[in-house]
């Protein structure tokens, strides 16, 4: 399938590694100028490097913390300069740190607020306007499964992705009518540096060695495995596509069906 977006501008924050990087990479492939992002610039340029090599695709890293906001905005200006605008955003985060309610002080809220809701807010404000202008652009949030269905030991992540979700449902409809869509993909278990750490203190709290914990967490899905991230890109590409044009205010699950709402 065509997918319609060669040519398109596409932003990925965090995408140095793991699953921002996959869907920067499925981007590319779809003939997309892509900019990546990161905080270490080794890794950052040896990921351009890797796409531009794979996929032929203009590729741009500009290196930054989504905890900044001034690293937000120099994130889309930066790509828009070099590209000549943004059509497509793909928000994203390592995520806010596990714990409990009594784990956090007020700092520890802040800092989680700043990593996982004001980046996204930050980003899209800056990135609109360049969309706007065109009338058609794609924002994509990539969130997690705790934002529907609250995971025991990730209290940061179940309040704030959630709140992620209410942003996003919200301004799908007041930019509808600028041609701008905005959904959230949200993955389950993938085999990432993220799931590394998670696995690390679910070991502890089991009792169990690292390789134990990854079993376990495997056995939770009824596909009876833990994801790639190509997978949960190829979601995420379709809905930063022009086959996805009446899909707006969604969030699509990625997760081998270990999820076990309705919604």
């Amino acid at each position: 399938m065509d997918y319609g977006i060669a040519g398109k501008t596409a932003v990925v924050a965090a995408s140095s590694k793991g699953l921002g990087r996959a869907i920067a990479l499925g981007l590319a492939r779809e003939g997309c100028r892509v900019v990546v992002n990161g905080r270490d610039g080794a890794t950052l340029e040896a990921t351009a490097e890797a796409i531009r090599a794979e996929t032929g695709a203009n590729v741009l890293g500009v290196p930054g913390s989504v905890a900044d906001a001034g690293d937000c905005e120099r994130l889309i200006r930066e790509g828009a300069a070099a590209f000549g605008g943004v059509d497509i955003l793909v928000t994203n985060t390592g995520g806010p740190a596990p714990g409990t309610f009594a784990d956090f002080d007020d700092e520890g809220w802040r800092d989680a607020i700043d990593l996982t809701l004001l980046n996204v807010v930050r980003l899209i404000r800056a990135a609109r306007p360049h969309m706007a202008e065109n009338g058609w652009g794609r924002v994509v949030n990539l969130t997690s499964v705790s934002a529907k269905e609250p995971i025991v030991g990730l209290l940061l992540s179940n309040a704030l992705r959630a709140a992620v979700h209410g942003l996003a449902k919200t301004l799908s409809r007041e930019l509808a009518p600028e041609g701008i869509l905005v959904n959230n993909v949200c993955p389950g278990l993938h085999k990432t540096e993220r799931l590394e750490h998670l696995a690390e203190v679910r070991a502890k709290d089991w009792g169990c060695s690292t390789d134990e914990a990854f079993e376990r967490l495997a056995a939770t899905i009824p596909l009876k495995r833990l994801g790639d991230p190509s997978e949960l890109a190829n979601a995420a590409v379709f809905l930063c596509s022009g086959a996805a044009s009446f899909v707006t205010g969604q969030s699509i699950v990625v997760d081998g069906g270990a999820m076990s709402g309705l919604s």
